[in-house]
C-alpha cells in the first residue's frame, strides 16, 4: 500500500480528555506535581494522528509512531479538559507527517510535529515473531 494513494494533506482529527490522576507525572513519580504528563500528552498526539487516517487505510494496514518533536508549553492539573488536534502536512510512500497541538481551553499547552509509518500488520508481526525466537 502506498499512503499517497489514500492519505491527503489536510486530513485531521481531534480528541478531548479530562486529565485524571493516572495521566499525571505524579502517577509515575510520586514526588512530582500532579499535572498532565508530557508522555501522556505525546500519547494523545499519537492517537489523534492515527485517528486522522485510520478509516482510509486498507484492511490489515496500520500506522505506528516513528518520530516526535514536541514542546510541552504549560501545566494542566487534574480535572482540566484538554483537546488535541492533528493535521496531515506531508505524505510519503510509507510515512505520514503531522502538525499536532494540545490545548487547555484556548491556551496552547503543547505543539510540534509527529510522523507515523505505514505498515502491513501481518508482515510486521511475522518479522517480530522471527526476530524474537
Amino acid at each position: 500500500m502506498d499512503a499517497r494513494d489514500v492519505i491527503k494533506v489536510g486530513m485531521s482529527a481531534e480528541r478531548t480528555l479530562v486529565v485524571t490522576p493516572d495521566r499525571t507525572v505524579r502517577h509515575v513519580i510520586p514526588t512530582m506535581p500532579a499535572v498532565f504528563g508530557t508522555p501522556m500528552m505525546i500519547l494523545e498526539m499519537e492517537m489523534t494522528s492515527a485517528d486522522a487516517v485510520n478509516r482510509y487505510l486498507e484492511p490489515g494496514w496500520v500506522t505506528v509512531g516513528t518520530e516526535v518533536d514536541i514542546r510541552h508549553l504549560g501545566a494542566s492539573p487534574v480535572g482540566a479538559v484538554v483537546r488535541t488536534t492533528a493535521k496531515v502536512v506531508a505524505v510519503e510512500r510509507r510515512v505520514i507527517r503531522y502538525e499536532v497541538e494540545t490545548f487547555e481551553g484556548e491556551r496552547r499547552i503543547g505543539e510540534g510535529r509527529h510522523a507515523r509509518g505505514l505498515v502491513n500488520l501481518e508482515s510486521f508481526n511475522r518479522r517480530l515473531s522471527s526476530s524474537s525466537g
